[in-house]
């Protein structure tokens, strides 16, 4: 993995990731109608929080996700592409797992969806993998945590194919899209990441 930008800011300096197939980088105003083409299918978003998409949603999500550039800073949030086509994002966001407001190392969680148009490749697998090694490499990261539907196979396989431990069933803890869910949750510590031993 080649991450370029390093230095940056929130800010400042888009990220780029280059993996072996791959380019990971930061979102910019047109990715709206690349993104729209999975984000729009009821497919995709079965077992996300939104619904699909309309053209409108696909602006207004680029439009926020532009911001996000720094997992230091907060939160990164790339597009994922191969040979010049947008074929899925991850993100990843601190969340504060130590129960006080005591600045230590801390947590991130990441997320991630992927145009089933372009599974079985092993996008998802590299890409979120390249996401992971790009958040342990924030200083006073120590743990990364990815909370899903537990109805949702296909990301439980990918988080165990990179590694991730399957930590937590909860049991009907969100309501979403009108029903009760259950969540389960994957975690890795970054003594466990195999880059950052």
């Amino acid at each position: 993995m080649d991450v370029e930008d390093a230095g940056m800011t929130p800010t400042t300096a888009p990220v780029t990731i280059r993996t072996d197939r791959l380019v990971l980088r930061t979102y910019r105003p047109g990715d709206h109608q690349d993104l729209l083409t999975f984000y729009g299918r009821s497919d995709v978003c079965r077992y996300l929080f939104n619904e699909p998409w309309s053209p409108d949603d696909a602006r207004e999500a680029v439009q926020t996700r532009m911001s996000r550039r720094d997992p230091a800073a907060g939160a990164v949030a790339l597009v994922v592409g191969y040979e010049g086509r947008v074929v899925g994002s991850v993100s990843a966001w601190l969340v504060d797992e130590s129960g006080n407001a005591v600045d230590t190392e801390r947590t991130a969680e990441v997320g991630w969806a992927f145009s089933p148009d372009f599974g079985g490749r092993g996008f998802a697998t590299e890409a979120v993998t390249a996401l992971i090694d790009l958040v342990f490499a924030t200083p006073r990261l120590r743990r990364v945590v990815a909370q899903m539907d537990a109805r949702n196979e296909s990301s439980a396989r990918l988080a165990r194919r990179i590694g991730l431990r399957r930590e937590a069933h909860f049991r009907q803890n969100a309501w979403i899209k009108n029903e009760w869910t259950d969540t389960v949750v994957f975690a890795t510590l970054r003594s466990e990441w195999p880059t950052s031993l």
